[in-house]
């Protein structure tokens, strides 16, 4: 595998990551923080623009995947970048996002 499809499936895990929050807010009709909220990623955006956020980050997730290279779900080294693309992202999502909604448990003591 070239380094360069390994980086592209890394960069789709952390966008397909990213694409759960947003589109599971949006469809519950729930407003969550986006990159388009004030402050930025902590202000709250409506669920409809979750759901265009959400989408977006799918469809580049998607782009990343399919259309770099060949990815293989048998083959182990495209799919552990696609893995630490998705568990990078979601540690750092639950630590930050924690702050926000109640998932710190560390600091509310």
């Amino acid at each position: 595998m070239l380094w360069n499809h390994a980086l592209s499936y890394f960069f789709a895990g952390a966008f397909l990551t990213n694409a759960v929050p947003h589109l599971v807010c949006g469809v519950m009709g729930r407003p969550f923080q986006t990159p388009f909220a004030r402050p930025r990623g902590e202000g709250l955006s409506s669920s409809t623009m979750n759901v265009w956020w959400g989408f977006f980050n799918l469809v580049v997730g998607y782009v990343l995947i399919c259309r770099v290279g060949h990815f293989d779900l048998q083959s182990t080294p495209d799919v552990l970048a696609l893995g630490a693309g998705i568990l990078l992202l979601a540690l750092f999502t639950a630590r930050h996002f924690g702050r926000f909604n109640g998932g710190n448990l560390s600091q509310s003591s």
